[in-house]
């Protein structure tokens, strides 16, 4: 019986590995590549790896940089702002601080390009390990957004936006002086705002890449070139080469795409970046502006051409890839590190000493400040990116010493003008809107323990808010429209963040002399967060489980021979699989399974809620 057992999980097991090694030569990917708030990306190329970054606005650190090896499988690998002497935000409003980036390499040094719209423009930054520390900002002269360096000849040249044109001036690429006059370049098509420019250079001619139409439904990537670095550039006469604004887009679940870079591969194919939006909840979108991915080739005239005919949709299953490495995608969920993980940030320049993750080892500590989720400023929160429209996501929180003072909990947050935040306030748990000059607080239920789980389930159209007692039974708080909080609602530039927080009416303690952290902080009441899970739901395919004591398990197409593995406090249901519940009858009348080909794979972390994973 053991080794019947063992030799069944062997070739589970096995069959899994399988898989797992096609699956790393299978060609084709889904967009986005990099998912949620992921917009204006920027990539370059060292050898065979690939570095790519994007924008963060006010949200520190800022510039959160990603590693591949194919193109298609990315790692956060850090944040190139790390420190607020390089990201000074105490003034940026929403959508204000970090814009656009670019990142290129030149011998040996990796060079970051930027604006900080809410303090003193253009700089550059660099560093010889992208992984780690990157130098103090070098201060530019040249103004606009959106700049660019491009290394030629041992000259450096920088290109950006100023008075809605493209501009190139040389630089020195230490000092960041510049060497010679501004000049203009290029003015675009005609479409508003031309920026994003991006100088490449092929078989002779300089290329000149940029985004035009403004980064809403009509935007747009065109594309000029010369044989002179400073001109005068032609355009490419089938422009734009980029764009969704037209009729054979206008059911593709991406809109809104342009601001893009060009990069060539170390197999000698040549790949797109660019941002885009899903649209949810009719012709909205809340994720922000993600990072998406398109193959391109080059015609007859010398011109490039973006997925055959500019656009790039979710399924690009059919297009040849480099071979697929996949990448390390920990997330740092049980704070069980010194450090947050690369893929948090917090408001704008954070007070450290509201945080803490050594105090209670094992959980983030939130001290409440009196900066609150409505205001600007720096409260005390740490987000999360969403990720995806259908999602769900929960916290474990244990709060000492509540009092009314203090709320803390969860927030589905665009900007202090717009979230839903379920939250305790003293012993009550409250469900609470934000929207512009609207608000409203519901008193859910009263609370008799500090530990409380809180979740939220997001749909196309709805946000669902639960809560747990115990962790395992949920009750729904109450839903709201997903709508509300879109960019189109709210204007701005960033995407939905699922944050942590804690907030206080009390006012910050005003202390001189030698006093320690915690005796700054204004309460006594802190939020102790355990664990914070994330995950993807399918609705279409996620399993559901039958009320009560009921069999089957799990109501899911047909599925055959379970077995069950924990990881990390999640279940794992491996089984063979298929969609049709019977494929036949037998003969002799019983069913017959005999196409069965595949094995199907499901996990939960509270025996409730399935996701299908593959």
């Amino acid at each position: 019986m053991i080794m019947n057992i063992i030799k069944r999980v062997k070739n589970i097991v096995a069959a899994i590995m399988l898989l797992a090694a096609l699956s790393l030569n299978a060609q084709g990917y889904k967009n986005p590549i990099i998912k949620g708030f992921h917009p204006d990306p920027s990539v370059c190329r060292v050898d065979s790896d690939y570095y790519l970054v994007t924008s963060s606005f006010e949200y520190f650190p800022g510039v959160p940089i990603y590693h591949s090896r194919d193109m298609v499988n990315w790692e956060q690998i850090g944040n190139v702002l790390s420190r607020r002497s390089q990201l000074e935000l105490s003034k940026s409003g929403v959508s204000g601080g970090i814009y656009a980036p670019t990142i290129r390499y030149n011998d040996g040094v990796f060079y970051m390009i930027t604006t900080n719209v809410s303090n003193k423009g253009n700089f550059f930054v660099y560093t010889t390990d992208p992984k780690g520390e990157w130098s103090e900002p070098v201060w530019l002269e040249q103004g606009g957004i959106d700049p660019s360096l491009y290394f030629e000849d041992g000259k450096c040249y920088m290109t950006s936006n100023p008075d809605d044109a493209i501009w190139l001036c040389e630089i020195d690429k230490k000092s960041g002086k510049r060497l010679s006059p501004s000049k203009k370049i290029w003015s675009g098509t005609g479409g508003r705002y031309p920026e994003a420019p991006h100088i490449f250079k092929k078989e002779g001619y300089y290329y000149l890449l940029i985004a035009e139409g403004g980064t809403e439904f009509g935007h747009k990537v065109t594309i000029a070139r010369s044989k002179n670095i400073y001109g005068p550039y032609e355009s490419n006469p089938g422009n734009p080469i980029v764009t969704h604004f037209r009729q054979i887009a206008q059911g593709n679940p991406i809109q809104g795409t342009g601001h893009a870079d060009l990069v060539q591969a170390h197999d000698g194919s040549w790949w797109m970046v660019m941002l885009g939006f899903r649209v949810q909840s009719g012709a909205h979108h809340l994720l922000g502006r993600e990072t998406f991915l398109a193959p391109v080739e080059w015609n007859s005239e010398g011109w490039p051409v973006v997925n055959g005919n500019g656009t790039v949709n979710i399924d690009m299953s059919n297009v040849k890839t480099l071979p697929q490495i996949k990448m390390g995608t920990s997330k740092d969920w049980d704070f069980n590190d010194d450090k947050l993980g690369v893929e948090w940030n917090y408001l704008r320049n954070p007070d450290f000493s509201k945080y803490s993750l050594t105090e209670r080892k094992g959980s983030l500590r939130i001290y409440p400040s009196s900066t609150s989720i409505d205001e600007l400023g720096s409260p005390s929160f740490v987000g999360y990116r969403q990720q995806d429209i259908n999602f769900q996501a929960t916290t474990c929180m244990v709060v000492t010493n509540p009092d009314e003072t203090m709320r803390s909990g969860m927030t589905i947050y665009m900007n202090n003008s717009g979230h839903y935040d379920l939250y305790r306030q003293g012993n009550s748990l409250m469900l609470r809107y934000r929207l512009g000059l609207l608000s409203h607080v519901k008193n859910i239920c009263q609370l008799n323990d500090s530990v409380l789980y809180l979740k939220v389930i997001g749909s196309d159209a709805k946000y669902n808010f639960l809560y747990s007692k115990d962790g395992t039974n949920y009750i729904k708080a109450g839903e709201m429209d997903t709508r509300f909080l879109s960019s189109e609602t709210l204007g701005g530039f960033t995407g939905i963040y699922i944050a942590l927080f804690a907030e206080s009416d009390k006012n910050d303690l005003k202390l001189n002399g030698n006093v320690s952290a915690s005796e700054k902080r204004i309460s006594k009441s802190y939020a102790d967060f355990e664990w914070f899970k994330y995950m993807e739901l399918v609705p279409e395919l996620s399993p559901k489980m039958f009320s009560g004591n009921n069999n089957p398990l799990l109501d899911f197409h047909f599925t055959a021979d379970p077995t069950a593995v924990e990881y990390n406090g999640r279940l794992y249901v491996y089984a063979t699989n298929d969609h049709q519940q019977y494929q036949g009858v037998g003969k002799d009348g019983r069913n017959s399974y005999e196409k069965i080909n595949s094995l199907v794979m499901m996990s939960t972390d509270d025996m409730v809620n399935w996701t299908y994973h593959a």
